[in-house]
């Protein structure tokens, strides 16, 4: 399907902003700014961050902090604006279908991101109920996702001579897809239940022992009794241990099915070497930054780099699917 550029200046202008986004919302997660305004979709009443006084007024038994409560509030400026772009798009598409333009996807994407808006308003009011910060995260990488699948769909086109996928790399391809997506949650998790250096040590969790005190039972409680607050978590530290070893192991296996797939790629299609060789860079990258945020207990850039690169990663794994998927027999 071949679209205007400025249709698709517009999908990959939305896009970056969603990618944007999603660092946002790991810097806001990261420096624990995720309640930094104790209503929504305002801040103390305010579409600006009032000043202490006010703040105080509004909220008498909310602690102020400026820092925290602008770092909220311009990540929902962000997402706010993204809406605003899906709706552009959305209605460029309607205006365009009897050209043939794709409606349906804009469209969920669209209902999707309000969704989105939803999942933030309850990050709030159900004060970082982990299970609702999980599905708010992937939430994102899914409207990101679904942007960039648009962009793809937007300019594809196959050359005269092409070489053809076989079933077995496509349906590998799928499953790759699918590993790599229970890992981005099983990052997710860990985030939400502040279990990033429940393990303080690598590849073992503690010292000499492999796994600690895991406690993996706990560790996929999926829904929290409520509580008043679960900021900084409310999960003990060997469950917290199960959650971080799981995300290791998810690691451990996403990296198995990535680097069959892509050798296999290299090995088989030429035309798709170069993304292959990329998405395994991206992986070495991604690798690295898990081990630095193991080893110099969770420093901040590396944290928020190692959501971004996440996020590339499956961008890349996403493409090759496409790919795959033009090409297949």
């Amino acid at each position: 399907m071949q679209t205007t550029k400025t249709y698709q200046y517009l999908i990959i202008l939305a896009a970056i902003l969603a990618l944007c986004v999603v660092g946002l919302g790991a810097y806001t997660r990261l420096t624990h700014a995720g309640l930094g305004c104790p209503d929504w979709p305002g801040c103390y009443g305010e579409m600006v961050v009032p000043s202490a006084q006010t703040a105080e007024a509004a909220y008498p038994k909310q602690a102020f902090d400026n820092t925290k409560a602008w770092t909220e509030m311009v990540h929902r400026y962000f997402a706010g604006t993204l809406v605003i772009f899906i709706m552009a798009i959305v209605i460029y598409s309607f205006r365009h279908r009897q050209e043939h333009y794709p409606t349906k996807l804009p469209l969920f994407i669209f209902l999707l991101v309000i969704f989105q808006a939803l999942l933030g308003m309850w990050t709030v009011t159900l004060k970082l109920q982990p299970t609702i910060v999980m599905a708010h995260l992937l939430g994102g990488f899914a409207t990101l996702s679904l942007l960039w699948l648009l962009w793809l769909r937007s300019r594809a086109t196959l050359p005269t001579h092409f070489t053809k996928a076989n079933k077995g790399i496509y349906i590998f391809g799928i499953i790759t897809l699918g590993v790599v997506i229970a890992q981005l949650a099983l990052g997710g998790w860990t985030s939400a239940n502040y279990a990033g250096v429940a393990c303080a040590t690598f590849p073992q969790c503690m010292g000499e022992s492999w796994f600690g005190n895991a406690d993996f039972h706990s560790a996929l409680q999926l829904w929290l009794p409520l509580g008043p607050n679960y900021e900084f978590g409310a999960l003990d530290n060997p469950a917290r241990q199960g959650i971080n070893m799981l995300h290791r192991l998810g690691a451990l296996a996403a990296t198995g099915f990535l680097t069959v797939w892509c050798l296999w790629i290299v090995a088989r299609i030429r035309e798709l070497r170069f993304g292959a060789l990329f998405t395994l860079f991206l992986l070495l990258i991604q690798l690295q930054l898990g081990i630095t945020n193991v080893m110099l207990h969770l420093p901040l850039h590396a944290a928020v780099t190692h959501n971004l690169v996440g996020a590339l990663l499956l961008l890349a794994v996403i493409a090759l699917n496409y790919q795959l998927y033009l090409r297949r027999n």
